[in-house]
């Protein structure tokens, strides 16, 4: 019986005769721990795609970008990331308050490689881990239910040519983006605390 393959999986899987493959990548790359390997990838990301769905089970993906290290491995079941000032939109938030079930996509676009951790999302304050992110509003922990690599033959070779100077970074001023100064939104930002 698999942990990871529901009937509609099956049914593609039985029509392109890929049942065996499936069950052994289950076997072979399927767990429920963060390995020591896994910290270290995951822990050296400066972003990663993270799906949510509302209540209807609408999905949302939104890129989540910061510094190497912006997401912690804090045990073997548990990540944590920051989520920083934005659009004010809040859509993976509002989604996570209603809806835990997250999926969370790290890539290694010059290696290359890249890791699904799957999971259920709480929303805390952002003072509730230590050491704090600079200027996070709050933070996400994500109890992973499953975690597994995935084949990178796809992943288009790319380099990293400037980090954005937006992120939050420990005894930097953040710059305020051109946006905000913009006639439509200037009149409705919140207000800074």
């Amino acid at each position: 019986m698999s942990r990871l393959y529901h009937d509609g999986h099956r049914e593609f899987q039985e029509q392109f005769d890929t049942v065996r493959l499936a069950d052994r990548l289950e076997q072979v790359t399927y767990r429920t721990r963060i390995t020591p390997d896994d910290r270290q990838f995951i822990e050296s990301r400066d972003m990663f795609f993270l799906a949510t769905a509302d209540a209807q089970g609408r999905p949302n993906c939104s890129y989540k970008g910061g510094d190497p290290g912006f997401v912690r491995v804090l045990d073997e079941t548990t990540v944590v990331f920051p989520c920083y000032d934005g659009n004010g939109m809040f859509l993976s938030m509002g989604n996570v308050s209603i809806n835990p079930h997250v999926g969370l996509l790290f890539m290694d676009f010059g290696s290359p490689k890249r890791l699904r951790v799957n999971g259920a999302a709480t929303i805390d304050r952002a003072s509730s881990i230590n050491p704090p992110f600079p200027e996070a509003q709050l933070v996400v922990r994500v109890a992973v239910r499953e975690l597994f690599p995935n084949c990178p033959r796809y992943i288009h070779k790319y380099e990293l040519v400037e980090r954005s100077r937006y992120v939050p970074r420990e005894g930097v001023e953040t710059p305020t983006p051109a946006w905000k100064g913009f006639d439509w939104a200037r009149d409705v930002l919140p207000e800074k605390k």
